[in-house]
């Protein structure tokens, strides 16, 4: 199977945490729409990120633990604060509200699990982490061709509809740059048929 970035909802992860609320999502543009099918620019944004050196299903679940512990205010001041989305403080070791998605990718033979920081911070206001596997970086922006699509979170259903996105790029002559992401958006107890699902890949400017 090739490599792809996963996406964890980040309604799963409260679910998860026993803790319910609001989520943020990435900014982006929606250039050119297609049945279920776009292309789209995104805006930069940050990300907190773990390494975890372990099998591909397991690396959600275990880089969850410092990552959650980092919006829950493990940072330099330690301070906690009630979860809300977006958190309208200065950013001085408060707790983070949760945003969505949380993304995972492979980083030569471990997983690099990640989730966005909202974009009430800058570079030089994100909390920084007081635990040293957590780091902070900033993705730039780009261009993204999708495919959106409900159902089961399968490995079928993925490559189904991954080379449905593939046969639309070739027909618009888009160029891929980057590796798959695969984006979960609901919670697990809601039906299969209702679920956004997504499948974004990273390519060229386009000409448009």
């Amino acid at each position: 199977m090739k490599h792809f970035k996963v996406i964890i909802t980040c309604s799963l992860m409260l679910l998860i945490s026993g803790k319910i609320m609001a989520t943020e999502e990435i900014k982006y543009q929606t250039l050119t729409q297609q049945d279920n099918f776009e292309l789209r620019l995104y805006e930069p944004y940050l990300i907190a990120e773990v390494i975890v050196d372990t099998e591909f299903d397991e690396a959600g679940s275990d880089a969850f633990k410092p990552l959650f512990k980092y919006i829950s205010g493990d940072n330099k001041s330690q301070q906690d604060i009630a979860m809300t989305a977006p958190v309208s403080q200065e950013a001085s070791g408060e707790k983070i509200s949760m945003t969505s998605p949380v993304e995972q990718q492979k980083s030569a033979d471990k997983w690099a699990v990640s989730f966005m920081i909202p974009d009430k911070y800058t570079p030089e206001t994100v909390p920084e982490p007081t635990n040293t596997n957590v780091t902070i970086r900033e993705v730039p922006a780009r261009y993204i061709a999708s495919i959106t699509y409900s159902g089961f979170w399968s490995e079928s259903g993925y490559q189904t509809h991954y080379k449905k996105l593939q046969q639309w790029m070739d027909d618009a002559g888009y160029k891929v740059v980057g590796e798959a992401i695969w984006a979960r958006y609901d919670p697990p107890f809601k039906p299969w048929f209702l679920r956004r699902n997504e499948i974004l890949i990273p390519i060229e400017k386009p000409s448009i």
